[in-house]
């Protein structure tokens, strides 16, 4: 049987157009493979039967993902298939209709393999917010794969699917993409479509590709963009074929590096590897230079308060009413709405909510919601005074590689201050894109963040195009225990 480990979306679709392989042998390779090793890493809530898998290779067109297996997060609708969002709230539900992505995706091709796990409604580092089960880093099987979009990132990364898309609030695709190997991309907000992705924060909120290499990624991206009547926040952007940016020339770009995201605290060993990327892309005639930003010591507080406000208003609407879960041995509406919620939201969702209906309440809107309001538009402006001079700005994409199971479950707020380097891509609706840099003494990668200008997609793939080739940091697949070794 074909070895789907190592195959790229683009050598795939080599295969295909030299008639070397068939869809069926990639969906076989693909079905085998999660077979084989996801009961250690469970990356999938939900994985489809050979016959709704064949039904879609019976009615594939010949696109640009033609016969490609892909999964999805599970918070992007998909017609008559659970889409949970890991939340016992939602653990029975089909939606009538499939997001825009998806059927974006099935146009051109694609066939999804199944719905893959991540933090319960999105809210999360690490994954282990799940209220199904934790899925595991193929690198270390004993070591979270980041969050939220950490069952997406592992099937990736494990080799059971070529690509997968996750949601980007605060950081859900690149962080999981630098703790478990590989590419993850935040579009710019409104590139793609959000309907039919069940919201967090809705003006955070991004769908982006994970995959292996970066070529892929401007591959997928290329695909679900596209402005959409049914979002009101839907960019009209100008379609783009992304692989046509990826020139491998970047001699006179410029990068800005912020010194606060390089402090003494960051972690020696990222630090090491991402300065030995930046000297990489210098002798790749890059112009590297240092820059101040000011929004360090408060933009994880704005976001946490923009972002749980958000969830508050978007996830009043699990009621137990409509669909999802109801609580039995209720006495009236009201009590079985508060019994509904207790029963079926998890820790990390029912904290966030609070803090968003608190922060939302009388007395305290001014004091919290609104001057967090005003910081978006202060961190907003002193991206566009860096974008004046640079193209793109360089820094870490985690505080730390890959980490233990429960090494921060106790401490809800060093969870929430790891996500320092990725939060202020999404308050500024930018695009920013994670990359492979090395590995750390224990053998787990270490992800490098590059970030974009509105719109500026091209770039940054660029940039993370030519770095991938130069440094042969692209499709490193690790073993998964017990299966590859």
């Amino acid at each position: 049987m074909l070895d789907i480990r190592n195959l790229t979306v683009k050598k795939a679709k080599e295969l295909l157009d030299k008639k070397e392989i068939e869809p069926k042998d990639l969906v076989d390779a693909s079905y085998a493979r999660i077979g084989a090793v996801d009961d250690k890493i469970e990356a999938f809530n939900t994985v489809l039967s050979i016959e709704e898998i064949n039904t879609q290779l019976n009615k594939i067109s010949d696109g640009a993902l033609y016969g490609i297996p892909y999964s999805l997060k599970d918070n992007i609708c998909t017609k008559d298939i659970l889409t949970t969002c890991s939340s016992k709230i939602l653990y029975n539900y089909k939606p009538p209709f499939d997001a825009t992505v998806e059927i974006k995706l099935k146009n051109a091709g694609g066939i999804m393999m199944g719905k893959t796990n991540m933090d319960e409604f999105a809210m999360g580092s690490s994954n282990e917010n799940s209220a199904f089960k934790n899925t595991k880093n193929p690198w270390d099987l004993s070591r979270v794969p980041g969050g939220s979009s950490g069952g997406p990132a592992a099937s990736v990364a494990s080799g059971e699917v070529l690509f997968a898309l996750g949601s980007d609030t605060g950081g859900s695709i690149r962080e999981p993409a630098a703790l478990c190997g590989i590419v993850g991309l935040k579009p710019t907000y409104g590139l793609v479509s959000r309907y039919g992705l069940i919201a967090f924060g809705s003006s955070l909120d991004q769908i982006g590709p994970l995959t292996k290499t970066v070529e892929d990624s401007a591959i997928v991206l290329g695909e679900i963009t596209g402005h959409d009547q049914r979002d009101s926040t839907s960019a009209t952007a100008e379609k783009i074929d992304y692989t046509k940016c990826l020139s491998g020339d970047i001699k006179g770009k410029k990068i800005a590096m912020p010194r606060q995201f390089f402090a003494k605290d960051l972690n020696a060993e990222i630090k090491e590897s991402i300065m030995a990327a930046i000297r990489k892309l210098e002798s790749m005639g890059a112009i590297v230079e240092e820059v101040d930003v000011s929004f360090v010591d408060y933009v994880v507080s704005t976001y946490y308060i923009i972002s749980s406000a958000e969830a508050a208003s978007n996830l009043a609407r699990f009621d137990g009413v409509r669909y999802g879960l109801r609580a039995n041995d209720t006495n009236g509406l009201v009590d079985m709405y508060i019994k509904t919620r207790s029963e079926g939201f998890g820790k990390e969702v029912k904290r966030r909510i609070m803090l968003g209906n608190y922060v939302l309440s009388s007395g305290y809107y001014d004091a919290y919601y609104l001057k967090a309001l005003k910081a978006r538009t202060v961190i907003k402006n002193e991206f566009e005074q860096i974008f004046k001079n640079y193209d793109v700005i360089v820094s870490p994409t985690y505080i730390s590689t890959a980490f233990e199971f429960g090494a921060k479950s106790a401490s809800p707020m060093e969870m929430y201050l790891s996500d320092i380097y990725t939060v202020p891509v999404n308050i500024a609706g930018l695009p920013a894109i994670s990359i492979p840099c090395g590995l750390d003494k224990q053998g787990l990668p270490i992800g490098m963040q590059l970030i974009g200008k509105p719109f500026g997609e091209t770039d940054i793939l660029n940039i993370a195009h030519a770095y991938e080739i130069e440094s042969g940091n692209g499709n490193v697949m690790p073993f998964v225990e017990g299966v590859d070794r």
